[in-house]
């Protein structure tokens, strides 16, 4: 096993394994933004042309960690991928009391696509949009470009596919566009669900990042928690302000499971 993910790394120009921290159950990448940001340009551009299936990134927080301790083909999902962010501030406030080895930093993708934006549009390498409704699809777009001038965008697609030919007909069109990057924002697990459904098919693609709600943000539809509620862990508080009908009964559920893993499925 260890033989073969070696082999796997060299093949994406990575020297070695990244250092995982066990939270929740799940090995979570004890790696920076910024590392991250050069790891996905590196990966991009070592990969052109060698039609291999892509680096997949995904991430986990509270409900990631809830919905994978109920359902064990969701984690199973998730260990296939071959990196898992730390997306929630607790936990990297949680490694510090249940991990050995504490996790450096929260890999936030609101924060993470800006950090790899600024190194990609220097490096030539293209970002695809897949998710959300086509004119919050639009709106991020419009506005990653306008904020980085020199990023290469070589395609976008609303993330709504009512069947599989519409799925098919997109993933056809992804391939042959061949964008550097891939970010699926489709939400949990939907988006994770159509990375396995895809991802040996996607081999001119270099990069995945499952993104969640990404979309929303960057088009302006939702807005992030103050910085000092996010440095304390309390971005979920601030979203179930603002759409209580919506996540205040997620949150309810999903908190209680995510804090009992964290606690007793770390180390």
């Amino acid at each position: 096993m260890a033989t073969a993910q070696a082999e796997r790394w060299q093949r994406f120009g990575l020297r070695q394994p990244q250092e995982t921290v066990l939270l929740g159950g799940l090995p979570i990448a004890n790696i920076g933004m910024h590392e991250t940001a050069r790891q996905f340009v590196k990966i991009a551009l070592s990969t052109r042309g060698k039609s291999v299936a892509p680096y997949y990134s995904t991430s986990a927080n509270g409900q990631v960690i809830a919905l994978a301790a109920k359902d064990p083909e969701f984690k199973k999902l998730l260990l296939n991928a071959d990196q898992i962010h730390a997306d929630g501030m607790p936990m990297v406030l949680m490694s510090r009391f249940v991990s050995k080895n504490r996790l450096h930093e929260r890999v936030a993708t609101t924060d993470l696509v800006h950090a790899v934006a600024q190194q990609a549009q220097d490096a030539g390498v293209s970002f695809y949009f897949l998710g959300a409704q086509e004119e919050v699809n639009g709106l991020a777009v419009k506005r990653m470009q306008e904020l980085y001038p020199g990023l290469k965008f070589a395609g976008a697609s609303h993330g709504y596919l009512a069947s599989k030919e519409q799925e098919r007909v997109v993933v056809e069109e992804i391939n042959r566009l061949g964008p550097d990057i891939l970010w699926i924002g489709m939400g949990v697990p939907y988006e994770q669900k159509f990375v396995a459904r895809n991802l040996e098919s996607l081999q001119n693609v270099g990069v995945i990042k499952t993104s969640g709600g990404l979309f929303d943000f960057l088009s302006g539809k939702n807005t992030r928690a103050p910085s000092w509620m996010q440095k304390r862990g309390l971005e979920w508080l601030y979203r179930t302000i603002l759409e209580p009908k919506r996540l205040a009964w997620r949150y309810l559920v999903t908190n209680p499971v995510a804090f009992r893993e964290l606690l007793f499925n770390s180390k």
